[in-house]
């Protein structure tokens, strides 16, 4: 009776364990890190850090796995994706059903539209519309890109590599305005020393976005562990905690 007790404690404990020692793996996830708040390299460790990077580190300590968030060019990191450069894209990817088409999504966890940044010396502009006769940056192939070439009458769209680049220009005259998602906008104007006095964001959000972790089609393995993970951490308070870290 003993000996089948053991046995027993030993399956039971073999049952507990063998899930964490399946997921203790390591998966890499590409990220543009020029967007603060969301994704940024440390100026002073040269680590990729910010919202998502938080995010994700707390969904690999509950599903038992490393993530190691490799600093990768927008231009070209689907493409990537799709050649196994990376195992996700974690980088304030908004989920469109165009990029569901190639890659699968997690469950959105960010509602981020876009937004107007402009000079505080800038009167009356605070809408979409307001933008026609101007000159606005954007960065290349996000929907902010796809957003301002839907509006009418704008003087130039002007696209970059980094949006650091276009705020950059914004503040040296080269625009007249920045289109960008709302947590980003919130980083360079609201938390950012170098702008904050010298920018504004205007208006509301005139897009509905959502963010989401693009895998490789197919990817159930992990796209499970990440989905089960951001269900916890938006329940137990987690996600709202690294929203007041980062983006107020």
């Amino acid at each position: 009776m003993k000996t089948n007790r053991i046995a027993a404690a030993l399956i039971v404990l073999t049952a507990l364990t063998l899930p964490l020692w399946a997921q203790g793996k390591t998966y890499t996830f590409g990220s543009d890190a020029t967007f603060p708040p969301m994704e940024f390299v440390d100026a002073a460790t040269k680590n990729v850090v910010g919202f998502d990077v938080d995010m994700i580190n707390a969904i690999a300590k509950l599903e038992g796995f490393k993530a190691v968030v490799k600093s990768t060019a927008w231009d070209g990191i689907f493409a990537g994706l799709a050649a196994g450069d990376y195992d996700g894209v974690l980088s304030s990817v908004t989920i469109t059903d165009e990029r569901r088409a190639t890659m699968d999504f997690s469950t959105p966890y960010l509602n981020a539209g876009q937004v107007i940044i402009v000079p505080k010396t800038t009167k009356n502009v605070s809408k979409p519309s307001d933008l026609s006769g101007l000159t606005v940056g954007v960065q290349i192939s996000t929907t902010g890109d796809i957003a301002v070439g839907k509006i009418a009458g704008v003087k130039e769209k002007k696209t970059y590599d980094d949006i650091g680049l276009a705020v950059e220009d914004l503040t040296i005259g080269r625009l007249d305005a920045v289109v960008v998602d709302s947590p980003t906008a919130a980083g360079y104007v609201l938390q950012n020393d170098k702008y904050k006095a010298k920018l504004q964001i205007v208006g509301q959000p005139f897009t509905e976005e959502y963010y989401g972790i693009a895998l490789k089609k197919g990817n159930t393995e992990l796209m499970g562990l990440i989905n089960k993970g951001l269900d916890v951490i938006m329940k137990d308070g987690t996600l709202d905690k690294l929203k007041k870290k980062w983006l107020q």
